[in-house]
């Protein structure tokens, strides 16, 4: 069974690592892109960092993680040394997630919309991590005998925003003691309920307590569960349980659809809450093998989706099957794996004739990254329990790209690059239509950037072009407030064509946050004349340029822009041009959410 249980962690890598490796930590460096005036860029290098706690002091031998989002091949790994200090050498050029790792250390919090930061060879960065917050407790059985060797699990419902998490939601689950104690350290902020019984991992039977239902702190089912608030740093002692000791129900049924020996099938059962996902537990098919299994499952209702990773790096998958356990076992169900959905595509480099752009550096192709992200909005309900939320890529030596292993839904593309004074100018795709009165088709250039992409099951989506152009300007700023005032919490500056023929252009808009010193930094910027306006964002509007940019946020753009132009402050930026010392005056009390 261990042989078993490890095999499928590694595969189920390359769906969730791809999330998981760039959350491993908080990450702050001087990313801000240099003077690049070379034409040339170094073949190899190295990264290099430190690794600290909330008090600054350094996390010493603590495990740090550098790998390409483009694949999962095994990361690079090494550890700090007494001062924190770590250094990775040998790299290619290419785009990297560093994160770091240490016991009962936790990874501080980003923004909920914010990106992972994503690395060159010559970087440096500081990883912040924070000592985690730990839940202990005694669990009893019916009779108020301690319960040995029984796992309890801490399960996230809300994350310290108060969100629910998003991906796989594996409860961190640790064993009782021969006095029935428990203690769980490691933990994130936020909103947790913890329970016992029932198998909540893997489909097979580890102790005897695995067929019931699960038990919830103090003693109930999920519906009477007490919601332990849990924050950084902090011991949350008292949680006990009183073991319910009520029997569970099996989940059971096959997989169709398999083509490959190599395949390595698994399935996940995800509890649906009042329409979110909580929990996750996996089972497996081996390819000569009909069916899986799911036991210790409690009434309620659950999403059933299987996988089966390839060995040429594909995965199929089936739709998410939504099924209710009431009372009695659930059997007899089919699950019908299939192909994933691909997009292709190609990049382009414009060079500029502009003097001021001359012998600039160029984009590296593999220092650029795709990403490919599904619109939670836009995607129909039914199909948001896919696992596959996003893809990642960069463009081989000619340019060509393939985003593989994509689930059903509207996407957005966000392209990634280092090089100071270039540019996203454009991502389209040509489309075939019918010719109005005259009949007959003709081709046109499809939006990507601004209408997203949709795809279902199976379907290859070719002819993308991504386009790069020479001439990006930058702009370096500070927000001039009236005397006594301060920065409030979550402003940023937003940036809007004045131009109309440019008004549906979303490339051209731009959302950075102030520090709260009042300064800002925008980078890339297409050359043109824009409106300048900061406002302060709410916690459900997009605080990232690729969230502004979605299809879903349309509104969102249009609202600003209205309330841009009616601020009257333009900035104008020729290409290659680097904008300094600028001032934006604000009035705190004409800030609108």
């Amino acid at each position: 069974m261990r042989l078993v249980k490890q095999n499928f962690r590694m595969r189920l890598l390359p769906l969730v690592c791809v999330a998981l490796l760039p959350a491993l930590s908080s990450v702050v460096a001087a990313q801000v892109q240099e003077d690049e005036s070379k034409t040339a860029a170094p073949g190899t290098g190295a990264l290099t960092g430190r690794v600290i706690n909330e008090n600054g002091q350094p996390v010493s031998h603590a495990r740090v993680y550098v790998t390409t989002p483009i694949s999962l091949p095994q990361p690079r790994t090494t550890f700090t040394d007494d001062s924190g200090s770590f250094e990775v050498s040998g790299l290619d050029a290419s785009v990297y997630n560093v994160g770091a790792s240490a016991p009962s250390y936790i990874t501080a919090p980003r923004e909920p919309d914010s990106l992972p930061p994503y690395y060159r060879i010559g970087d440096s960065m500081t990883i912040h991590l924070l000592k985690g917050g730990v839940i202990t407790g005694i669990v009893t059985s019916p009779t108020s005998e301690p319960m040995v060797q029984t796992g309890v699990r801490a399960i996230l419902i809300r994350d310290s925003n108060g969100k629910p998490p998003t991906g796989l939601r594996s409860p961190i689950t640790k064993a009782t003691d021969d006095r029935g104690v428990y203690r769980i350290y490691g933990l994130a902020s936020g909103t947790y309920l913890v329970s016992t019984g029932g198998r909540w991992l893997y489909g097979y039977s580890s102790n005897a307590y695995d067929s019931d239902a699960p038990t919830y702190a103090p003693s109930s089912t999920r519906d009477g569960a007490a919601e332990i608030v849990v924050r950084a740093g902090e011991e949350t002692t008292g949680v006990d349980i009183r073991y319910r000791g009520e029997p569970g129900h099996a989940v059971s049924g096959v997989l169709s659809g398999l083509t490959a020996p190599d395949s390595d099938p698994n399935v996940t059962l995800t509890q649906i809450v009042n329409g979110t996902p909580q929990a996750t537990a996996f089972s497996f098919q081996s390819f000569d093998n009909k069916g899986f299994a799911f036991y210790g499952v409690a009434d309620g209702d659950y999403d059933l989706i299987a996988q089966s990773y390839l060995s040429q790096g594909d995965t199929t998958a089936s739709e998410p099957l939504r099924i209710t356990v009431k009372g009695a076992d659930i059997t007899g169900i089919e699950l019908v794996v299939k192909g994933l959905a691909s997009i292709s595509g190609h990049m382009t480099l414009e060079t500029s004739v502009a003097p001021e752009c001359k012998n600039k550096r160029q984009p590296l192709l593999s220092e650029t990254l795709l990403v490919l992200r599904r619109s939670e909005k836009n995607t129909p309900r039914d199909q948001l329990a896919f696992l596959s939320l996003f893809a990642q890529s960069s463009p081989d030596k000619s340019g060509d790209f393939v985003l593989r292993n994509l689930g059903p839904g509207q996407f957005g593309l966000n392209v990634q690059f280092f090089a100071k004074y270039w540019y996203l100018r454009s991502i389209a795709r040509e489309t075939t239509a019918v010719q109005p009165l005259r009949g007959g088709l003709v081709n046109r250039q499809a939006d990507v950037a601004r209408n997203g992409i949709s795809l279902k099951f199976g379907e290859r989506v070719s002819g993308l072009t991504v386009t790069l152009a020479a001439g990006a300007a930058s702009l370096r700023g500070t927000i001039k407030l009236a005397p006594g005032e301060s920065v409030p919490a979550k402003l940023h500056l937003n940036l809007v064509p004045a131009e109309r023929e440019s008004a549906e252009d979303v490339l051209r808009f731009f959302t950075v946050p102030v520090n709260s010193e009042g300064t800002f930094v925008v980078n890339n910027l297409p050359p043109g004349r824009y409106w300048a306006f900061a406002r302060v964002v709410a916690d459900s509007e997009p605080q990232s340029d690729a969230r502004l940019r979605a299809p879903e946020e349309a509104g969102t753009r249009a609202q600003i822009r209205r309330a841009a132009e009616a601020a009257k402050t333009a900035v104008e930026f020729k290409p290659c041009q680097n904008v300094s010392n600028y001032e934006l005056p604000l009035k705190i009390s004409a800030l609108k959410n």
